[in-house]
């Protein structure tokens, strides 16, 4: 399966990709959908708004079943951790927000940098995670897991840092900027 975030329309689409065909379309934000993640387990999916909230979908039957508000502004990033008990959201109102989908509600509100966060990504296991957050503030940060307080403030683009991403084994990290740049970055030291 693949998935489509409309731009203009407000929706999102879910798509089989073997055949192609449409699977599911769906609407529920009041502006454009600008991000979405799959859960690990395939089941869910949570779409981020320019309207400023975050839903949960159900892709078993199509309905959103969490509504999670809280930022003030649009809605960039939304990432589910690795253990699929929580969603990480990145916005225009420079914060990180970490949600508990069990108690539907956010248990950690992030000022994570001095402008918009455009991208925030779990890595790790389950158990040893930490977040990875982007700015158009031209750095990204690592956060560790435990209150999820700032390891690694990672700087040297000229522009906006767009997207961040670790490899699977934590080795290395990678930003992408608006500079025309991607850096690595060996995560050793900070990784928890």
């Amino acid at each position: 399966s693949g998935i489509n975030a409309e731009y203009g329309d407000h929706s999102w689409r879910l798509w089989d990709l073997t055949k192609p065909s449409e699977i599911l379309h769906q609407e529920g934000h009041s502006a454009p959908v600008y991000s979405v993640s799959f859960h690990r387990d395939g089941s869910l999916l949570a779409t981020g708004g320019l309207d400023s909230y975050c839903r949960v979908w159900d892709l078993r039957t199509g309905r959103a079943i969490l509504f999670l508000e809280g930022h003030l502004k649009s809605v960039l990033s939304c990432d589910f951790s690795m253990d699929g008990y929580h969603l990480a959201t990145g916005s225009e109102d420079n914060s990180c927000k970490i949600w508990d989908l069990r108690q539907h509600k956010s248990i950690y509100n992030i000022p994570a940098h001095s402008n918009m966060v455009t991208y925030c990504k779990f890595a790790g296991t389950s158990t040893n995670s930490m977040l990875l957050t982007a700015s158009y503030d031209k750095t990204a940060k690592v956060w560790s897991h435990k209150g999820w307080m700032p390891l690694k403030n990672l700087t040297g683009h000229d522009n906006k840092v767009m997207c961040v991403d670790c490899s699977w084994e934590k080795k290395y990290i990678v930003t992408a900027s608006y500079d025309r740049t991607f850096k690595l970055w060996s995560s050793k030291g900070f990784t928890g």
